[in-house]
């Protein structure tokens, strides 16, 4: 579970984050949708430990993040906006590195490697360089090492962006499985088709603050529309600022 209370972030005079607050649930997917630049991407660096918050609290699984936060990170799994893989590592030795780095040894972490490469369908790429792969192989390959340790709570930002089709049914299937799992799932993403698809919680931002929380229903009921591409134009007031 992710506790996130009064969140602010500046960079220098331009505030990024203003005031976030929100709780992704275990068992569940929860969504953050905002247009750009209204601190998605931001305030999901400040959970992982990326960059530090000006202010507010963050929990994950009840370890304050500011505080502990290896802790923290070791309950994560994190698949950021850059993917930032070595490319003279193969698929399987980002896995392993990773795996180790999270304590995993010898037997153990080979069947979790062999189990999630059969599970993300990468046996056709385990072992070969990844300077060479596809936008869609990379993705894979930084979802694999994301998810090695088995980790309660999985941050992903935009997941599915410059997927093929079939690559990005694969990552939707995988959030679903997930949060059967009873994981924690937070995404950030812009396809709302995606959203409403996939989460049980929406929290929308706009301009570094929370806009509305709640079910698809729940948006759809304080909006008075009936899709989420028109609540979310409502309650963010884009069609206002572009007027």
């Amino acid at each position: 579970m992710i506790d996130v209370s009064g969140l602010r972030k500046s960079f220098g005079d331009v505030p990024a984050v203003v005031d976030v607050s929100f709780r992704a649930e275990n068992g569940a997917v929860t969504g953050l949708l905002g247009p750009n630049g209204a601190g998605k991407t931001t305030t999901l660096r400040m959970i992982y430990g990326l960059i530090q918050a000006d202010a507010g609290e963050l929990r994950i699984d009840d370890i304050d993040v500011l505080r502990d936060p290896l802790a923290a990170q070791a309950r994560i799994g994190v698949l950021p906006d850059t993917h930032g893989v070595y490319p003279r590592l193969t698929a399987r030795e980002h896995a392993r590195y990773f795996g180790r780095l999270h304590g995993l040894r010898s037997a153990d972490l080979e069947k979790r490697i062999d189990e999630l490469f059969e599970t993300l369908d990468m046996a056709g790429i385990a072992d070969r360089r990844v300077s060479g792969f596809s936008h869609g192989e990379r993705t894979k390959v930084s979802l694999a090492r994301a998810l090695v340790h088995g980790p309660q709570n999985v941050l992903l930002d935009e997941p599915t962006n410059g997927l093929d089709v079939m690559s990005t049914r694969a990552m939707r299937g995988l959030i679903r499985r997930l949060r059967d799992e009873g994981k924690c799932v937070l995404f950030s993403s812009h396809i709302m088709q995606e959203v409403s698809a996939l989460c049980d919680t929406i929290v929308i931002l706009s301009a570094g603050r929370v806009a509305a929380r709640g079910t698809l229903d729940e948006l759809r009921s304080q909006t008075g529309h009936e899709n989420l591409e028109d609540a979310f134009v409502a309650l963010t007031g884009i069609d206002e600022v572009r007027a």
